[in-house]
């Protein structure tokens, strides 16, 4: 931030070392897709020495996106971690997925980090300040995480570096725009014929000097006359926003009364009120040019994260307990203090298994030492966790990941993070403490997977693989969530959305050799009889030896929603035995599990046993079970069997500018309103119920209908009856093989 020049430390591709949590800055990058958050960690990686060339996205080349499934798709899908050294300082960049499918990963990513960088693209609209980005922000705005906003691809035609300055105070700023300004303004270069003004330097507001990059080198210069004006309106305002941050009150009065107030002091009050999380300044980047060894802007935010952001000793840790719930003291950052640490990552390397990403919260983590792992897993309110695991283990080999590269540590400090290879069972979320003193640090929430994708092993060698596949996958990403449906005996894993199943079904495929078959997800329905009926079960044959005789007479009526099967038995006169009245019920009971009409589960009857016969010799257990499912199928034959579905209890919340749309497609889908209730930042609750089977694809639609904006919970609510067009569609898929519901 005092606008000069830094030489960059030791050779490309070595990954430093911290000695102390002073000297570490941990600082996670948020963008949309597409914003040029990778780009922007290969840039800063070069200025600081740690690579030699900087990669290319569109190449595969970068050092964020080495996973074979990040080159193929050109984006990211998991976070990165890319440590850098920039005066006598290591930064750990933490690279994050934009699209919205992958947050998991951004919430890892803002739990590891001690700062946010939220990178928008100046090419991009207003609504490149997508939803999981202003989600990001108010959520590092609720712990006081600082914060600065990097604007990217100003290099492009028809960019407004302005424009995105105001739209971002305007979606950041809240009731403080003032507290979102810049820092530096762009230089253009001539515009050409296509309208494209090329990137060439910056303007420093406090230094008022021009850093001029159109030679391929970063030259100081002062502005020329015609800048002095614009300059010196945007100097004034960032002053202005600077001192009402300052904690010196009679720096505004001085400041009013006309004092020019030194630069040196403007500066300290600016870090100060920066690694407070109050001021969010605003600066700009852009990749080096061919043969440069420095990207525009970018040793600018280099120099704001290690004197702007806080190291981790200005940070307070999570709150821990004891296994069993119990309170104990916060941790405090010290590396002499009792070892904190927490599994922030969880990833499979082919040849040397699952490797952990550790942020170390107190104490030094060494390789060899004993450790205690208990983790809780992780849900979408962290308030439930699943039961709870622990282990006592050894530490293995610590190492510093830079891209595909491990780089071995001989420890890892309080506020630093490292990768450690085969760390037993160990699950994202979990938490490393001393053996003979296990604490358990609190949850971090994760939203609700709510899209489901249901997958079968594609051959018989696939299948004793596909079980430990999937719960790799869970254990890796809390996001994903594992279901063995015991209704249609699917087996289901539900995903944030549809680029998510993709990265899951090819994660099983690339790194567990597990080859699967998705197939149409099938809800879980119900059968009823609409009204009473009677039923005959007549099993009698006669072969060499025993035969088999058994005769029964049912009367099955409805009963109310909820009430399972009863069975009444009314036998007088001793036609059916006392031994074989419980046989029918089981017949009764297992036929009504098959189903009848369409294969769904028979609920919310009673079967009466009224009448039947039986024979000394001929009669037995197997016949009467038989007899009982044969007269329960004649009753249904003759009566009309009525289909009840899932009903969900389903809460949206969208923009006020949405309520419309959604409650409109809502009525589309069945669904009833039952009421709406405003939320605070213009926000609107939908509460609905909706059948079950019109939702399974709400996670997709939702987004596509609110841009982004909306999020819903779901949860079961009953089954009711399905209208019969619907019942005689199902009907008629199941009648010709399809999977239906």
């Amino acid at each position: 931030m005092g606008d000069k020049a830094h030489a960059h430390p030791g050779a490309a591709g070595g990954v430093p070392a911290a000695g102390h949590p002073s000297a570490v800055r941990n600082v996670v990058l948020v963008g949309p897709s597409g914003s040029g958050k990778t780009t922007l960690v290969e840039a800063l990686a070069l200025t600081a020495g740690a690579v030699n060339r900087a990669g290319r996205v569109e190449d595969g080349a970068t050092v964020s996106d080495y996973d074979e499934i990040e080159q193929r798709r050109r984006r990211s899908v998991q976070l990165s971690l890319v440590p850098v050294a920039w005066d006598g300082c290591k930064i750990n960049l933490l690279d994050t997925p934009g699209y919205a499918d992958f947050v998991g990963e951004l919430r890892a990513g803002l739990r590891a980090a001690d700062a946010a960088l939220f990178v928008v693209s100046a090419a991009q609209d207003a609504a490149s300040v997508a939803a999981t980005t202003r989600a990001a922000w108010e959520e590092c705005a609720l712990a006081g995480t600082p914060r600065a906003i990097v604007v990217t691809h100003l290099d492009t035609a028809r960019t407004s570096f302005d424009d995105m300055t105001r739209i971002c105070a305007e979606a950041f700023g809240g009731e403080d725009p003032d507290a979102v300004l810049p820092l530096y303004l762009p230089v253009l270069g001539p515009e050409g014929a296509d309208g494209h003004a090329p990137l060439t330097g910056l303007t420093g507001l406090l230094s008022r000097r021009i850093l001029d990059h159109s030679s391929g080198e970063r030259v100081e210069r002062p502005p020329a006359p015609d800048q002095e004006e614009p300059l010196r309106a945007a100097r004034d305002r960032l002053i202005e926003g600077i001192i009402a941050e300052s904690e010196d009150e009679s720096l505004m009065d001085r400041y009013l009364d006309g004092e020019d107030i030194d630069v040196a002091t403007l500066i300290a009050d600016l870090e100060r009120a920066v690694a407070r999380g109050s001021f969010h300044p605003v600066l700009t980047a852009a990749p080096a040019a061919e043969g440069a060894r420095q990207g525009i802007g970018t040793v600018e935010l280099l120099e704001l994260i290690t004197r702007g952001f806080p190291t981790p000793l200005e940070r307070t840790p999570p709150a821990v307990t004891t296994p069993s719930g119990a309170p104990r003291p916060a941790p405090v950052c010290d590396p002499e203090g009792p070892l904190v640490a927490e599994v922030v990552k969880t990833a499979s390397d082919p040849y040397v298994g699952r490797v952990s990403l550790v942020r170390v919260f107190s104490g030094t983590l060494r390789p060899d030492d004993s450790v205690h792992l208990c983790g809780h897993g992780l849900d979408a309110t962290g308030h439930a966790p699943r039961p709870c695991h622990e282990a006592e283990i050894r530490v293995g080999a610590l190492t510093s990941p830079f891209g595909r590269r491990q780089h071995a540590l001989d420890r890892c400090v309080a506020g630093d993070l490292a990768c450690v290879a085969r760390l037993g069972d160990a699950e994202t979320g979990d938490t490393l403490s001393p053996a003979g003193a296990p604490v358990l640090i609190e949850p971090w929430s994760t939203p609700d997977p709510l899209l489901p994708l249901a997958v079968r092993a594609h051959g018989k060698a696939d299948e004793d693989k596909l079980s430990q596949g999937l719960a790799r996958l869970v254990a890796e990403d809390p996001t994903l969530r594992l279901e063995q449906n015991p209704d249609t005996g699917q087996v289901v894993l539900w995903c944030l959305g549809e680029a998510h199943q993709e990265v899951a079904l090819e994660r099983l495929r690339s790194r567990y050799g597990v080859q699967v078959d998705a197939e149409p997800h099938r809800v879980p329905l119900r059968e009823t009889f609409a009204g009473p009926a009677a039923g005959r079960g007549r099993h009698v044959k006669q072969s060499g030896g025993h035969g088999q005789f058994a005769i029964c007479e049912i009367e099955v009526e409805p009963l109310p929603p909820g009430s399972g099967i009863e069975f009444v038995d009314k036998v007088v006169g001793g036609s059916v035995p006392r031994q074989f009245v419980p046989s029918v019920e089981k017949g009764v009971r297992a036929q009504a599990a098959r189903g009848l009409a369409a294969g769904h589960p028979l609920v919310d009857v009673r079967v009466t046993l009224l009448d039947g016969k039986a024979h000394s010799v001929d009669s037995s257990d197997a016949a009467f079970q038989t007899a009982g499912a044969l007269a329960l199928r004649e009753a249904a034959s003759d009566a009309r069997i009525q289909l009840l579905e899932p009903v969900c209890e389903v809460s949206v919340l969208v923009p006020d500018d949405y309520v419309g749309p959604v409650m409109s497609d809502l009525s589309g889908r069945r669904g009833r309103v039952v009421g709406t209730e405003q939320s605070p930042g213009g926000r609107t609750l939908v509460r609905a119920e909706v059948p079950e089977i019109e939702v399974g694809r709400y996670a997709v639609d939702l987004r596509s209908l609110s841009h982004g904006t909306g999020r819903f919970d779901r949860a079961y609510a009953r089954h009711e009856a399905m209208p019969p067009q619907v019942a005689d569609r199902v009907r008629a898929e199941r009648a010709d093989g399809s999977p239906g519901a």
